[in-house]
């Protein structure tokens, strides 16, 4: 994308990559970056919404499922995709943190 975000596989979303203070950054800069978060910010919903539903596939093949390896693995899968929606909602709240440090 550019110098300032970085992709993330495991997300599926862009994620700042600042490689100094953010009050080293130009204001115009900063503009960009906060402009370029929150086109960013605003796919967050949807890559939430698209790991749960393969959650709750997961969840209804688990329900069916009566060996106890592919058990484990699917109840793997399910937990490490909880983790991605629990990271997105995270970095979701970020903006709060880049809109303050911009009105400072």
């Amino acid at each position: 994308m550019n110098h300032y975000f970085a992709w993330n596989d495991r997300l599926g979303i862009s994620l700042p990559s600042l490689h100094q203070e953010w009050e080293l950054y130009s204001e115009e800069e900063r503009t960009f970056i906060v402009t370029q978060w929150e086109i960013i910010r605003g796919t967050i919903p949807d890559r939430v919404f698209a790991f749960e539903r393969i959650i709750n596939v997961k969840q209804a093949a688990l329900f069916e499922e009566e060996d106890f390896e592919l058990s484990c693995t699917l109840n793997s899968d399910i937990a490490e995709l909880a983790s991605r929606i629990n990271d997105l909602h995270i970095w979701y709240r970020t903006n709060q943190e880049i809109e303050n440090k911009r009105h400072s």
